[in-house]
């Protein structure tokens, strides 16, 4: 079984996207005490797209190449936080970086903003 880690970078498709859409990447935003669980099966991930707008919103982090090792500037959008099978995933074909504990955690306010719970 796959063992993705907090932080990380994996590329799947979600339930939500269109039929002709293909795997996109995804960061891994669930604890590892989860990840690395013998029966967890899933994990919470964060989707991000490469459609970055001049409009700003509270429930989007940009991310610049350098901070992932994608080829393109990128935002993860917490609105779409989603739980996917392990199964689902998969790695990245060159090395990409993980995001900080700090960048995790900025998602995780703008999950509660999406939620309607702000910070």
């Amino acid at each position: 079984m796959l063992n993705p880690q907090r932080g990380e970078i994996w590329f799947t498709k979600l339930p939500t996207d269109p039929l002709e859409k293909g795997r996109r990447p995804v960061v891994i935003v669930s604890l590892n005490a989860r990840n690395n669980h013998p029966r967890a099966n899933s994990v919470l991930v964060v989707p991000l797209s490469t459609s970055v707008h001049k409009d700003e919103s509270p429930t989007h982090l940009v991310l610049e190449p350098g901070q992932t090792g994608l080829r393109e500037r990128v935002i993860a959008k917490a609105e779409d936080i989603s739980a996917v099978w392990k199964s689902q995933l998969d790695p990245a074909r060159e090395r990409l970086r993980t995001l900080s504990s700090y960048q995790i955690c900025g998602l995780s306010r703008m999950v509660g903003i999406a939620m309607g719970c702000p910070a």
